[in-house]
């Protein structure tokens, strides 16, 4: 299984190291931001591989609907729960950190989970710069650029196909509702395999600490974030040298 260098424990109660979660945002997410980084204080879980351990652990179902609602620390034991139209994760002291609601034929094809989460996350790693700067730049504002907050509150996608594994997500629209130092960001993709589309999705990020834009500032913290990653793939290269 290609979660398996990411996620530890016992399948009864996987555990993610902070290793682990850093490695998975990082080389599968395309992900740098430092809460995942492993020396961060206040480390957190990637939200992606939480969704990717829900998809190996029960597959994929032709709708559902995924909220986070807790934020998963280093080695943290986890227990998943299942019924016919909801799944959970529970940290251990009995919060919920993701619900997931589900409907439709579902299929536990590893190779199309594998095809779907690599393909979503990789989408999902990009919200900066990518998607989130352009979006605050047509809205005239910005995050809190020296301490940046933006939350992963919820993702919903719905397949038409479940027989054909998504070789490409790509961004067809995002909106951004501004309300005083708050903004709901929404990005919308599509999902397809060899030119064929075969479903949709809405991605829900929570912006904190909104100000006027200072493209001076925003540059900054996009050039501190692509520093972030060329040290990550120097890191790389020395290691495999």
């Amino acid at each position: 299984m290609f979660l398996d260098p990411y996620i530890g424990g016992s399948a009864d109660a996987p555990r993610i190291s902070a290793s682990q979660g850093s490695a998975f945002a990082k080389d599968v997410a395309g992900d740098y931001n430092p809460i995942h980084d492993v020396d961060n204080p206040r480390f957190c879980v990637p939200g992606d591989l939480l969704f990717a351990l829900v998809l190996s652990r029960f597959g994929i179902s032709n709708r559902m609907q995924l909220g986070f609602t807790g934020m998963v620390g280093a080695d943290v034991p986890l227990r998943l729960d299942a019924t016919d139209a909801r799944l959970r994760v529970i940290d251990g002291t009995g919060k919920t950190c993701l619900s997931v609601e589900r409907n439709g034929d579902s299929t536990a094809d590893p190779a199309l989970v594998e095809a779907l989460v690599r393909r979503y996350v990789a989408f999902s790693g990009h919200n900066f710069p990518h998607f989130l700067v352009p979006l605050m730049q047509r809205h005239d504002v910005m995050i809190n650029t020296q301490r940046p907050l933006v939350i992963y509150e919820c993702m919903s996608f719905a397949l038409s196909r479940l027989d054909l594994a998504p070789d490409a997500i790509e961004l067809r629209d995002s909106t951004l509702e501004v309300a005083g130092r708050r903004g709901d960001a929404y990005l919308h993709f599509d999902l397809s395999a060899s030119g064929t589309h075969i479903g949709q999705g809405s991605k829900k990020l929570v912006l904190s600490g909104l100000r006027p834009l200072d493209q001076a500032a925003l540059d900054d913290l996009v050039a501190r974030y692509d520093g972030w990653a060329e040290s990550h793939r120097q890191g790389q290269s020395k290691s495999r040298g």
